[in-house]
This record gives structure tokens, C-alpha cells and sequence, in this order.
């Protein structure tokens, strides 16, 4: 059933021989909320566009309770929202796919529009960087290609060693952690911006070491060479299982390469995306 469907007709006999049509405007709008149900929020939000029956059965608090987390009344308490009946479970999940920033601003938390399932992304200013306040070697770049606003940048370094952890209480399922990282940086020149790569070095000698784990005892380590510039990249790093939706999961990661016989420069890291596997 497409979001341009505007008529659906069918003959229906009223015992005097008079066929009349039957329009959408015309179902019940408790059948179409039970339509409804089994789409997903971008699909209703398109049909809720067709006519008022369609609109007024897509805010049916009943379709929106399917389509949140299983632990969506404490997101709502990191949304500051006092009392839940004051809104809708329409809006509460409207709001809820908006970043919502806890930890001072620099971790962020939403839900994902098509699968509902939550996502959590770190930014690189909330990671642990070894040397990243000696500006002969760190910088914090300002950039409109991140939702942190900022990214860190490295020109030139022996050691590289990232650390971070998030601690939160995600919904039970698998999920996904990436390192967000890339070969160069943006600079202007003439006006337009362009990707620079003249620092770019030493990431061929040595592959680079990502590792997370969990407070529930689970690990992964995946080793790589970093290649591509120019470009942002997502590095996965592992998956991890959340088994119980009412215990905060707290998960540690790091990027290393330690390697001191060569130097190694010209990465920009922006975050660490947490995020289900489907």
C-alpha cells in the first residue's frame, strides 16, 4: 500500500441495485489504525497525509507503543519529560529520534526512524586521546560535516593510543561499535572546501588495533590497515549482545598503534558509533 494511493473504490450493493464506492475517508478509522500497526513510522507518516482518517488513526498511542524501545519510559527521563500523559506516545517517539546530548554535550542518544532501536555516538572531544592537549601534534578542528561541531586531528605522532566508554541502558538485542575516523582533513582553498592529505603517513607500516568490551564479560579485537582518504569511514570493531533491558551496560573501546619505529599522522577521528546490527 503506497503513500500515493489517494482512492480505493470497490462496488458494494445496497439491495436496490444502486452501487455506491466506498472512499478511504469513508473506513473506520480504528481499521485503518490496525493497518496502520504493521508499517514502519516513515511509511505511516506518509499515509497519514492521504486524509483526516488516515491522520487522526496515526496518532493512535497503540501503533506508537510497538514502534518504541522496550525501555522507552527511561529515555524519556533523559528527555526531561515530567509527565509522559501530557504528550502523546506519537510525539514521545517524534522526540525520541532527535539527538538528545547527555554527558556535558558530548554523547549523544536516538532512536533510529525506521527499526526504532536506540543509538548512541561519542564524541571524539569525550574519548581519552594520549598527547591530545600538545598542539604540536593534536588539534581540535571545527567542522560542519560532525554533529559535535568538532574533530580531533592529528598531524603527527609515535604513539597513538584512544580510550573511551559509554555507560547506558540499552534496550536488549546486538549491537555495533564503529570507530568514525578519516585520512586528511578539510581545508579551504579558494573558497570551497577541499580534503587535505599532506599528513597523511605511516598508517602502511602497521595495522591499526580496535578492541571494545563489556561489563558483562564480552570482548572483540579486530586489527586493520587504514587506507582510504578523503573519506569518512566507518571501522567496526565488534558486536556486543544486551540481554537484559533493565541493568546499564557499560562498554569500553580504544584504538590503538603503538609502534614506535615509525611516525604515523594526518587522522581525523570525529566519534564511536554505537548502534543495533540491523
Amino acid at each position: 500500500m503506497g503513500a500515493n494511493t489517494s482512492l480505493l473504490s470497490s462496488d458494494i450493493s445496497d439491495g436496490v441495485d444502486n452501487p455506491s464506492k466506498l472512499n478511504l475517508g469513508d473506513l473506520p478509522e480504528s481499521c485503518v489504525a490496525l493497518v496502520l500497526f504493521y508499517l514502519e513510522p516513515p511509511e505511516i507518516c506518509k499515509l497519514a497525509r492521504i486524509n483526516r482518517a488516515f491522520r487522526a488513526a496515526s496518532s493512535a498511542d497503540f501503533i506508537w507503543i510497538s514502534k518504541l524501545p522496550s525501555n522507552y519510559h527511561y529515555l524519556v527521563g533523559k528527555l526531561l519529560i515530567d509527565d509522559k500523559k501530557k504528550v502523546g506516545e506519537k510525539e514521545i517517539f517524534a522526540r525520541l529520534t532527535r539527538p538528545m546530548p547527555f554527558d556535558a554535550g558530548n554523547k549523544e542518544f536516538w532512536v533510529d526512524k525506521t527499526t526504532g532501536g536506540v543509538c548512541v555516538s561519542v564524541s571524539s572531544k569525550a574519548l581519552t586521546i594520549t598527547g591530545i592537549t600538545d598542539r604540536r601534534y593534536w588539534n581540535h578542528i571545527p567542522s560542519d560535516e560532525t554533529r559535535f561541531r568538532t574533530v580531533s586531528y592529528l598531524k603527527q605522532t609515535w604513539w597513538l593510543e584512544v580510550d573511551g566508554d559509554v555507560e547506558f541502558l540499552f534496550p536488549a538485542g546486538t549491537y555495533s561499535l564503529s570507530f568514525k575516523l578519516r585520512l586528511g582533513k578539510v581545508i579551504k582553498k579558494h573558497g570551497r572546501p577541499i580534503c587535505s592529505t599532506e599528513d597523511v603517513h605511516g598508517w602502511d607500516a602497521k595495522p591499526v588495533e580496535f578492541k571494545l568490551a563489556t561489563s558483562t564479560g564480552q570482548h572483540a579485537v579486530s586489527k586493520r590497515f587504514l587506507k582510504t582518504t578523503g573519506t569518512w569511514e566507518y571501522h567496526h570493531v565488534g558486536d556486543f549482545i544486551v540481554d537484559d533491558s533493565n541493568i546499564p551496560t557499560r562498554v569500553t573501546f580504544s584504538l590503538t598503534q603503538i609502534d614506535c619505529t615509525h611516525t604515523k599522522g594526518g587522522l581525523s577521528i570525529d566519534s564511536v558509533l554505537i548502534s543495533p546490527c540491523n
